[in-house]
């Protein structure tokens, strides 16, 4: 006879719970998909993976009580692509601005008649 895990928890226990910083990694990293091509989504996507670190200690150590693993990926990987958005906003800048200045004529422009 097999017993269901219901059955071998304390009265007394906690009922599992969602994770209020899974809820909160996955807003921020949402908000980094939104704004990463603007360069300003690097930090919530900095703040949504430090949280996502944490969250996960605190899931580890609640013995399973901490649900929420499914939303914590999510908003990671969010965080993760805004900051990959980021970056090549930043690599795209950098080449028009070189292409930009590298069109430009070298050297001072003078008058026809100063030697």
């Amino acid at each position: 006879m097999t017993t269901s895990p219901a059955a071998l928890r304390h009265p007394l226990d906690p009922e599992p719970v969602r994770s209020t910083k899974a809820g909160t990694v996955f807003a921020l990293g949402l908000v980094a998909l939104v704004t990463g091509p603007f360069v300003g989504g690097l930090v919530p996507a900095t703040i949504a993976i430090a949280l996502a670190g944490q969250a996960r200690r605190e899931a580890f150590r609640s013995g399973g009580y901490l649900t929420g693993s499914a939303w914590l990926r999510r908003g990671e990987k969010l965080a993760w692509v805004g900051v990959a958005l980021a970056a090549t906003s930043l690599v795209v800048a950098v080449v028009i601005g070189v292409v930009d200045f590298a069109g430009q004529p070298a050297g001072h422009d003078f008058a026809p008649g100063i030697d």
